[in-house]
């Protein structure tokens, strides 16, 4: 028998990098029955000849496939694996650990069925096509690090395509907690969201999704820089989608820097990496907002935000107000779920938004703008909110 491999500090029980890939070993998840099949009857109900009944029943009304299987619970966790968290393409298998990781946030914060789906394609057409040809067995598709620009086009055309739930968790997830701990700080410094300007480092999936979802939380203004500065209709190096973003902001009219945008400016978040120099934080609005989401090195580190902001976020968990995904995913299926909707319209995000402000409404302070993932008030509350909404906008099924 050939040797098992081994990490090679797996020695170290000590060692965290051990306890890693101890924990990964085998994988994070499993699949498990919910029915016994302790003998021959329950064989005969589970399996064939009872199953064929229940087979020729969706087959006469295809909608009791909600009722009779796992779909109307179950979600895939899709990806190609090129923008993975902070390592970037390295590819569906390296993918892997991430997204079972995603699976099991499904079910213990959601109560939702996940299932990993890593693509070795990374065409437009490939992916769409696939993701079309496997949506008969899940009730909803999480789309997951997947590259910009790509990733706009993918997920509108599987909308378009699809009658279940589609959401890019890099865009909409973000963009979801991000207004949520704003309104909050607003709410905590005796502000209105309206009177504030933000600037936005980062014009990808996060960047463009944060800033649509602020304008339609009725932001004073906001604008977008990604590395030539800030994104205005008088750049003619602008892709469509960035050409889109400019038109509904920047009300200002700004150009420039992300240095020169950020002096006055209330509000900054950052979801690009590097570094922003303190003289350019310090140039902002007294008492501002700094939420630095870069991870594992925020763009502006919380003791330097903390010399000049009333509120500080990072995207760690070793800081206070963690701006986590987590927060939004798992409640905002389980909701759009629950009532079988089509889609996840607009006005399921916001009102993903407000219900995540709402749970720690009455416990404001600085230091806590934004739940804790692991507050059990959380997903009931999205998923709650997510559910009416769906009503509300026409598209659930029940």
């Amino acid at each position: 028998m050939a040797a098992e491999l081994t990490h090679p500090r797996t020695q170290d029980t000590d060692d965290p990098v051990d306890a890693v890939f101890a924990l990964h070993r085998g994988g994070k998840m499993e699949v498990r029955a919910t029915v016994p099949v302790r003998n021959a009857d329950d064989l005969s109900l589970a399996y064939t000849p009872g199953v064929a009944r229940v087979c020729t029943a969706i087959a006469e009304q295809p909608e009791l496939v909600d009722d009779y299987t796992w779909k109307a619970n179950t979600v895939a966790v899709v990806t190609d694996g090129t923008a993975v968290l902070g390592l970037g393409d390295i590819g569906p298998q390296a993918s892997l650990p991430v997204m079972e990781g995603k699976a099991i946030l499904f079910k213990q914060f959601g109560g939702v069925d996940a299932v990993p789906i890593a693509l070795d394609c990374t065409d437009v057409d490939a992916i769409v096509e696939t993701v079309v040809r496997l949506a008969p067995s899940f009730g909803g598709v999480n789309l997951e690090d997947i590259s910009a620009p790509r990733c706009f086009e993918i997920e509108r055309r599987l909308q378009e395509a699809l009658d279940i739930p589609v959401f890019h968790d890099d865009q909409h997830g973000t963009a979801i907690v991000t207004t949520a701990a704003l309104w909050n700080a607003a709410k905590v410094t005796g502000r209105e969201i309206g009177s504030l300007r933000a600037v936005i480092s980062g014009a990808g999936a996060a960047g463009i999704a944060i800033a649509k979802m602020l304008v339609a939380a009725g932001i004073g203004d906001v604008s977008l820089c990604d590395r030539r500065g800030v994104v205005h209709q008088g750049r003619e190096d602008l892709t469509d989608v960035k050409a889109e973003i400019a038109a509904l902001t920047n009300k200002a009219g700004l150009t420039g820097s992300l240095a020169e945008a950020l002096a006055g400016a209330d509000v900054f978040i950052g979801v690009s990496g590097g570094t922003v120099p303190e003289e350019a934080v310090a140039t902002m609005a007294k008492d501002c907002f700094i939420f630095a989401m870069a991870n594992p090195n925020p763009e502006i580190h919380p003791d330097v935000a903390g010399k000049y902001a009333a509120v500080v976020a990072t995207g760690r968990s070793d800081f206070p107000n963690q701006i986590n995904n987590v927060l939004a995913f798992p409640g905002i299926f389980a909701g759009a779920l629950q009532v079988r909707a089509t889609r996840i319209t607009e006005g399921m995000k916001l009102a993903a938004a407000q219900a995540l402000a709402a749970v720690v409404a009455d416990e404001l302070t600085p230091q806590q703008v934004i739940p804790s993932p692991f507050d059990p008030r959380v997903a009931a509350a999205v998923g709650k909110a997510v559910a009416e909404a769906a009503r509300r906008e026409g598209v659930a099924r029940r």
